[in-house]
């Protein structure tokens, strides 16, 4: 007879699988030098450079989502963008010497990592989180959303298959393929698991920080782009289009509404215009709004990631074939006005705000309703203003004359590399980086003695003058002298110290 299984169970039972052999794998691997690890995540790169065309094409033709060339460039920032930001980052044995406070860093694995893909990224994700976690010596168990599972796991299956030609151990990156709710509980919460790596949206972030284990999730993106009237305007304009349309917005760090400085706002929105943004009426804005949301916020499946063309025909809206984004009009911000939330599409809010104090604003209103400690664009050639943006605004991404999208993960700044971007403490994250090597990476400090401790701390029983142990064996009366001596002592001590 054979045994037969619920999804759910097949689900729990992989993640078990997974975890403990990716445990075991860890600790193979712990121990393995710096050149053989760096020898196997460069054969994990070359692989995944030679398959992102391939990769992009699949989770484009998987999701629906994006296009597949821009996924492609994704797949290729995901893997020697990213190598080439921590390849020279040791990791494995002592990292560095402090010879004046005499202290040795050594390398340490976390452990296990269950890393959570999202759709709109699931191919390029993947890659990132292999390599990171495999440079610090983890293991990686990806865990894919269930509308890119098949992307997903062929780029796992190019890393593992390369990797493991390299000599790195069977398992130590692996895939869940039998998806389910319950099995993702299941991985997140495994006894083997030592951290999580939460990429997606906020129902599955939140589950990842409420497991008890560590864990570095993402936020929501609602990023403001600020044009002042010292901007180079025809430059802002032509970024903020590409950027916008660049992968259909499915980088949460892509600008989601324009806040125009008044007197440069007629020829910004003609400069955009002549760049390929096509601007709704207010109705037709209404009206792509209202089938865009669910009551809750949350945008529906099929408009994320859509061309502006494709967007029109959900709405019932006349979109020209020359369109690459939208803007739509918007006179507040909050759920009265559905789309001043984050679109991982290409439509984009417009408003105009008279100076930078008002579009400053404006901005952190934006940032409040549903971005906190993201990201912020802005476009101005006034120091002033962008050190007041930067010092002001609950953002942790201040970017500055540069794409959203592309700016925030570091392609186009100086930003470390990264495909998941954290919020900080306002926006329920642990930390405000660019997720990076160094966030899987524990450090074990060796430290020898420095400073000698003070006398009080030396002296037996607390007695400044070292007293014996037979003192606690004399008469009583003897012993309240004793303390009288030693508290008027520490009485004359503590004087000393506070004249000094």
């Amino acid at each position: 007879m054979t045994e037969s299984f619920d999804a759910d169970l097949r689900s729990i039972q992989q993640s078990r699988d997974l975890a403990t052999a990716g445990r075991e794998a860890m600790r193979a691997f712990q121990f393995t030098s710096q050149e053989k690890v760096d020898a196997i995540c460069e054969a994990m790169v070359a692989a995944a450079m030679r398959e992102a065309g391939r990769l992009g094409q699949l989770a484009h033709d998987e999701t629906g989502f994006g296009y597949p060339a821009h996924k492609q460039l994704k797949n290729e920032f995901a893997a020697q963008g990213v190598w080439d930001s921590i390849k020279d980052i040791p990791t494995c044995g002592v990292l560095r010497r402090d010879e004046q406070r005499k202290i040795i860093e050594i390398g340490w694995p976390v452990g296990v990592i269950c890393a959570l893909t999202p759709s709109t990224n699931p191919t390029s994700t993947a890659i990132f989180k292999i390599l990171i976690g495999v440079k610090a010596r983890n293991a990686v168990i990806v865990c894919p959303h269930p509308a890119a599972r098949k992307c997903t796991a062929e780029a796992v299956r190019v890393m593992v298959e390369a990797g493991e030609a390299a000599g790195m151990p069977k398992g130590l990156v692996s895939c869940v393929t039998d998806l389910s709710m319950a099995g993702t509980n299941e991985l997140m919460n495994h006894y083997a698991t030592s951290m999580i790596l939460a990429t997606g949206g906020p129902g599955m972030v939140k589950a990842a920080h409420s497991c008890g284990k560590p864990a570095l999730g993402v936020g929501p993106g609602n990023v403001p782009a600020y044009v002042d009237r010292t901007a180079h305007i025809a430059r802002a304009a032509q970024m903020i289009v590409e950027s916008k349309s660049f992968d259909c917005s499915t980088i949460c760090a892509t600008e989601q509404c324009i806040i125009a400085d008044r007197p440069i706002a007629d020829r910004l929105k003609q400069e955009l215009i002549d760049r390929g943004a096509h601007f709704l009426t207010c109705e037709e804005a209404d009206t792509l709004a209202a089938g865009m949301f669910r009551p809750n916020g949350l945008m529906l499946a099929e408009y994320v990631g859509q061309t502006p063309q494709r967007l029109g025909e959900l709405a019932g809206v006349d979109v020209p074939a020359s369109a690459r984004i939208l803007v739509a009009p918007l006179d507040g911000v909050g759920p009265k006005h559905p789309l001043s939330r984050e679109k991982l599409t290409t439509v984009i809010g417009w408003m105009v705000e008279d100076g930078w104090k008002a579009g400053c604003e404006r901005s952190i209103e934006l940032l409040r309703f549903g971005g906190d400690g993201h990201s912020l664009v802005i476009h101005s050639r006034d120091e002033e203003a962008v050190l007041a943006f930067g010092i002001e605004k609950p953002a942790f991404r201040i970017l500055v004359n540069t794409w959203g999208s592309l700016g925030g993960v570091g392609y186009t700044t100086g930003i470390r590399p990264s495909f998941t971007l954290a919020p900080g403490g306002i926006g329920g994250a642990s930390v405000s980086d660019n997720i990076t090597v160094e966030h899987v990476l524990n450090v074990k400090r060796v430290a020898y003695h420095l400073t000698s401790a003070p006398d009080v701390a030396r002296a037996w029983g607390g007695r400044l003058d070292g007293g014996a142990p037979e003192a606690a064996q004399a008469p009583a009366s003897a012993a309240k002298d004793a303390d009288a001596e030693q508290i008027e002592r520490v009485v004359r001590l503590v004087l000393q110290q506070l004249k000094q």
